[in-house]
């Protein structure tokens, strides 16, 4: 494998996000069930304010009423980004100075800025450990996507599953 890699070759399109008063307990629920390292809080506007990882959780974890606080509460403000057309070498090292192990990938649309998509040291590690790019196929541009309507589909699914129907 080439060692010329872009982010925009191993990036995850499609960001997890929650609302600023999603409960923490439901945000940890929520990464430990999907494997995730974080979550974007959206603002109002769809935008990204800030970000709710196990760093977050486990600071907050002292605190009395953990589990009534909301992503607003807890959450590091501003959400890191990177550009897709960057080397992986590079990104690897602005995330390592920036002292995060998730950066995002912003779309803008009508004038709202959200995040689109994310790399994390474990695309990163990933990329390392794969002995071909067909350990890689499912990230990246060139990665297989279901359709909006596949995805509602399939949720709609899995609701129907957990309520016994």
């Amino acid at each position: 494998m080439t060692d010329t890699k872009l982010v925009r070759d191993i990036m995850t399109i499609g960001v997890p996000t929650c609302k600023s008063d999603s409960s923490v307990a439901d945000i940890a629920r929520f990464l430990i069930e999907n494997n995730a390292e974080e979550m974007v809080v959206l603002g109002d506007e769809g935008e990204g304010v800030g970000v709710v990882g196990y760093e977050e959780l486990v600071n907050a974890y002292h605190r009395e009423n953990i589990r009534q606080l909301t992503a607003e509460q807890i959450m590091r403000e501003g959400v890191t980004e990177l550009p897709s057309d960057i080397p992986l070498t590079v990104a690897a090292q602005m995330m390592k100075d920036k002292n995060v192990r998730v950066a995002y990938m912003n779309h803008n649309s009508a004038g709202i800025i959200y995040p689109a998509a994310m790399i994390s040291y474990k695309h990163i590690v990933r990329h390392l450990a794969a002995k071909d790019e067909s350990e890689l196929k499912d990230l990246g541009l060139a990665a297989e996507r279901r359709s909006p309507m596949e995805v509602f589909l399939a949720r709609r699914e899995e609701s129907r599953k957990k309520a016994g129907l």
